[in-house]
């Protein structure tokens, strides 16, 4: 679920991206239009929540590595190695 959300967060943020580049291309610097500055904002907010979800999913233990050299040394069978 949480993962779901993430993803859903990124595609918002591309959404919100798009918008304020077309917008901006749009308006063409009008001052009295304040649409690509309301896409900053949105984009800004799901920045924040995006990065609050990451960290929640790290702290939480639901978000992690499973990298094999991460697993740690790997436990000997308990016998020296023979000399010959």
């Amino acid at each position: 679920m949480l993962k779901a959300l993430i993803v859903i967060l990124m595609l918002a943020l591309v959404a919100s991206l798009g918008s304020g580049f077309y917008y901006l291309m749009l308006d063409q610097g009008d001052k009295t239009k304040r649409r690509t500055f309301h896409s900053l904002g949105v984009r800004l907010t799901l920045a924040v929540t995006l990065m609050g979800l990451i960290i929640y999913g790290v702290a939480s233990g639901q978000l992690g590595h499973r990298n094999p050299w991460d697993g740690g040394p790997i436990p000997m069978s308990g016998k020296a190695p023979e000399k010959e």
